[in-house]
């Protein structure tokens, strides 16, 4: 029997792009088109080459999957529109928001935001990774200021429906070590330089100060040049491949998801099912996530940081893996789920 056809559009591949490409790939003939859309000076002609791509290969197409909203999901759009091809968007965050204040977000950019809209205006459905996505708003960046987010809330009069598929993760792959002893006093965070402020860099190294006998790391990022550090405490332990993050969660205790804007939250994810007790911000998904397993930061306040992480470090520990965080993942986003969910989803004539 014939494998349906699909044409899959990203401009990145990140874990969980990776993770959908070898699933759906068992259940699809897949054609990859990617370029390298961080060189935003060769975005014209990259669009230039990907219409012409799309435009050739369509009718042979069953459907289009397009991973983030940007330039890259326009063309595509607009030609599974005229050919009459499904179109499904999955959305995974920085597509949905626009946050001025830190440098981030697609849609805080006028033309790629026009994009987005069009984009958005043509799919056939939109497949966010949390409701967070549709409209969510919070006040963690400066208390009392609430920043709104969501494609619902940037484009209020989208008539394109949608389907919340949440991101899903290998139980059997990110699991603990029971042959290691947590350290109650090491905690972790992934980040990359770009995502310093926004996920909370620079209040995990002003927490470093503060709590000399305490350590951190920091995965996906090198040691910036312009940092003086004086303390020993903190480590950047730069990018990690999945096994090398597997053995970090593993060995550490706590693990900090301290964004301000979360389309997901994949590493806080991965870290809870390796037994990481986590620690993240009243942000978006993040406290669903977390429930009753982890503690959550009402603002972005360092000094309430240290309160809490007082507070933390004060109570009995045990070297134990956090078992509830760990249960929690696998109920409400595990793998199978998510390819159960998707592939019900991408429906075609």
């Amino acid at each position: 029997m014939r494998k349906p056809k699909v044409l899959l559009v990203t401009p990145s591949f990140q874990s969980f792009v990776q993770q959908d490409i070898i699933f759906l790939s068992k259940n699809f003939d897949l054609t990859i088109d990617s370029y390298n859309w961080k060189r935003k000076e060769l975005a014209p002609i990259y669009m230039v080459q990907q219409f012409f791509n799309v435009l050739i290969n369509i009718n042979n197409m069953d459907l289009i999957l397009v991973h983030f909203g940007g330039y890259w999901s326009f063309f595509p759009s607009l030609l599974g529109k005229m050919f009459q091809k499904p179109v499904y968007i999955i959305l995974h965050g920085t597509d949905c928001a626009a946050i001025p204040e830190l440098n981030y977000g697609s849609l805080r950019i006028p033309l790629l935001k026009w994009f987005c809209k069009k984009s958005y205006d043509w799919a056939t459905r939109l497949l966010p990774v949390s409701h967070s996505l549709v409209s969510s708003g919070n006040d963690f960046f400066q208390k009392g200021l609430t920043i709104k987010n969501g494609f619902k809330h940037h484009f209020p009069f989208l008539k394109t429906p949608y389907y919340v598929i949440p991101n899903g993760f290998d139980p059997e792959f990110w699991k603990p070590n029971q042959n290691l002893s947590k350290s109650p006093i090491t905690f972790l965070a992934v980040l990359s330089s770009e995502q310093y402020i926004l996920k909370g860099g620079d209040l995990i190294m002003e927490l470093a100060k503060r709590f000399p006998e305490c350590i951190f790391k920091i995965a996906g990022m090198n040691k910036p040049e312009f940092f003086n550090l004086t303390t020993e405490n903190v480590h950047f332990l730069g990018n990690l491949n999945a096994e090398k993050l597997k053995a970090e969660y593993q060995k550490v205790n706590f693990y900090f998801q301290l964004s301000v804007f979360e389309g997901f939250g994949c590493a806080l994810c991965e870290a809870m099912l390796c037994g990481c007790t986590p620690i993240g911000s009243k942000v978006n998904i993040i406290p669903e996530i977390i429930g009753e397993t982890g503690y959550i930061l009402e603002y972005r306040d360092i000094n309430l940081l240290e309160k809490l992480i007082r507070k933390i470090i004060e109570l009995p520990q045990t070297y134990q893996v956090n078992l509830k965080a760990r249960e929690r993942i696998i109920e409400k986003y595990s793998l199978e789920n998510r390819k159960k969910m998707l592939l019900s989803s991408l429906t075609f004539e």
